[in-house]
Order: structure tokens, then sequence, then C-alpha cells
């Protein structure tokens, strides 16, 4: 619940802050040409008097927005057609903005600024100002989305580098790379058949995204029914964020046994392994272009998980990374030094568990 209601917080203040931003520049700009809008009379004012409105209309469309958007993400959007959801999303925006540009027309109106405002019943219909503000409104709600979607789907700042052109050139940085697997997949697959095995495995990494950003974690790529996970190496390393995604994940998946037996007849459970170090962090591709990354930590993670159905653990992770971790309150076991797999040089191993 901590986590939910931080993830809301964060929402309501980007978007607060945003449409007060988009609001003033609004204003700002109307300012210049106020004074040969028709219908609209004008005495001597400053800016400044005007742009508190612009900061309360940014506060109360922000707010919202920041709830519907929320809901929509976190209960409805699952269900729904994309396009129900703008649709739905459309109606309810259209209502907020008539009552919040209304009840600020209201303030305006006893304020000291002699401006002569249309707040009667059914005013919006007519007035050309508001239908202007609600293609502003629209325009500026795609931005704002474009930058959420990309910053879900790439991880927060990689659009600003990509604008950039940071990672046009290969450039060497340190992560933590972890391969989340479900356990007995081809069984389970065998077990349910192609098209309820895709609609498990949907659920799953749905549950999983859930938890995702409360460990500032960033999924980088979906395989079949493995997804690679990764952290900037002191995100990772920080309040044991690599790790503690793995538990709330499993957790997430327990108290959800009911629905799983319910609609596909098997609990899930997920192996993991984790490493870290330094990669080479690029931009490929140019029909369609990602970031990629290449190096030892990927493949030694990739390995790491692969250890995982050799000695029947759920959690391994490589020495190198666990020397960074301070993890009281797991049971650590020493696996030994392993031969990996297109590696040369062993790699000591350790697996992690509820105490």
């Amino acid at each position: 619940m901590k986590n939910i209601i931080l993830s809301f917080l964060r929402l309501l203040v980007a978007a607060i802050l945003f449409w007060s931003f988009a609001f003033c520049l609004f204003i700002l700009i109307r300012y210049f040409a106020i004074g040969s809008e028709e219908g609209i009379e004008v005495t001597d004012y400053s800016i400044t008097q005007i742009l508190p409105f612009g900061i309360l209309l940014g506060v109360l469309i922000g707010t919202l927005y920041a709830v519907i958007e929320f809901l929509f993400d976190k209960l409805l959007s699952k269900n729904l057609s994309l396009a129900l959801v703008l649709l739905q999303k459309t109606i309810i925006y259209l209502i907020g903005m008539v009552l919040s540009l209304t009840y600020v027309y209201k303030k305006v109106e006893v304020s000291s600024l002699e401006l002569s405002l249309d707040n009667s019943k059914g005013w919006w219909m007519e007035d050309k100002v508001f239908w202007l503000t609600i293609g502003y409104f629209l325009i500026c709600s795609i931005i704002f989305s474009f930058i959420k979607i990309a910053n879900e789907r790439f991880g927060k700042g990689v659009l600003f580098n990509q604008l950039i052109g940071k990672y046009k050139k290969p450039r060497e940085e340190r992560r933590i790379f972890m391969f989340l697997d479900l356990q007995g997949s081809t069984t389970i697959a065998e077990q349910l058949g192609h098209y309820k095995y895709s609609e498990l495995i949907q659920e799953c990494f749905y549950d999983l995204n859930r938890v995702i950003g409360d460990y500032k974690a960033e999924i980088y790529q979906y395989v079949g029914d493995e997804a690679v996970i990764s952290w900037k190496f002191d995100k990772g390393i920080e309040r044991n964020n690599c790790v503690e995604l793995f538990y709330k994940f499993q957790n997430r998946l327990e108290k959800k046994t009911k629905y799983y037996q319910k609609h596909f007849g098997v609990q899930p459970k997920f192996k993991a392994g984790l490493h870290g170090g330094k990669l080479i962090v690029t931009e490929v591709g140019t029909v369609k272009k990602e970031i990629a990354y290449h190096g030892d930590v990927i493949n030694t993670s990739a390995r790491i998980q692969g250890e995982c159905n050799t000695y029947n653990k759920s959690l391994l992770i490589s020495e190198r990374l666990l020397d960074k971790l301070k993890l009281h309150k797991y049971k650590l076991e020493s696996i030994g030094n392993i031969s990996l797999k297109g590696k040369e040089q062993e790699v000591k191993l350790f697996s992690i568990n509820k105490k």
C-alpha cells in the first residue's frame, strides 16, 4: 500500500507541475492578444495578476489527470479496449475542464481583474476560448502521455538521452541484470495449450509490472516466458532493490493463488539469476531503434539463471554482486565455484532464501 501511495504521489506532483506550467504558458500567450478578443473587455492589469489563475487551473486539472490516469492504469485499462479507455477518459476530461474553468472564471469574476468572462449555465458550448483551451489540453495531454509512456517503456531519462544522442556511440556503464524465468514452463505449456499458456504469461508479467516501478527497475526485454530486468548499479544496490523485487513479485503471485488456480489450474513460480558489473550500452537499429546492452554481464546473468534448475534454487546470485548487498534478513547458501557455459573462469554462486 505504501508503494502504491508513493507511486500516485509522484504522478500527482508531476501532473500538477506539468499542467500548471502548460496553463501558465497558455495564459501568457493569450495575454498578448487578449485585448483583441471579441466579447472581452480589458483594463490595465499585470501578467502577474492572472498567472496565479493558470496555476489554480493547473492544480485542478493536474489532480484530475493524475487520479484518472492512475485509476485507469492500475484498475481498469487491463480489461478494457484502448478505444473504450480513450472514450471514457475524453468524456471525463471534458466534464472536468467545464467544471474547472467555470470555477476559475468565478474566481476571476470576484477578483480585482476587470475581465468580462461568461460563466452562465451552458457557457462552454458557444465559447470559442473554451474550445481553444480543449484543443490546447489535448495537445499537452498527448505530450504528457508520450513522456509517461517513454519513461515506462525505456526507463526514466532514456528518452532524453536518445534525444541528445547519448548512446549514438557505445558507452560503458555499470548495471545489474536479472534474468527471470517461469519454472517448469515446458510442462505448464503442454498442460495448458499455447493459447491458455500465453494468457498465463501475460497475467504474470502484468503482475510483475505492478511492482517493478517500486524498486527502481527497468524491463530490458521479454523473451517468451522470460523477462530481463535491469537496474543502474547504485539503484539496484540501494535497499537491496534487485533482491527485494524478486520476493515482492513472488509474494504477489502467492496472494493471487486462488485466481491462478481458478483460471489456469497452476500456481506460477519463477526462478532468477542476478549479476552486475560494467558493460557497453549503445543505440542499435534504423527501422526499429532500441537501446542494447553488450558484454559479459548479460551472458553471465543468463547462465546463472540457467543453474537454478541444476541446484533446485529459486534465486542465484554471483559473489561479486552479493558482496555489494546487505542481506541480513535472508538466508545465504554457498553453491560453490561453478563453471558456466561459455566462460573460462569459474563463478562463485550463492542462493538467496527467506529465513
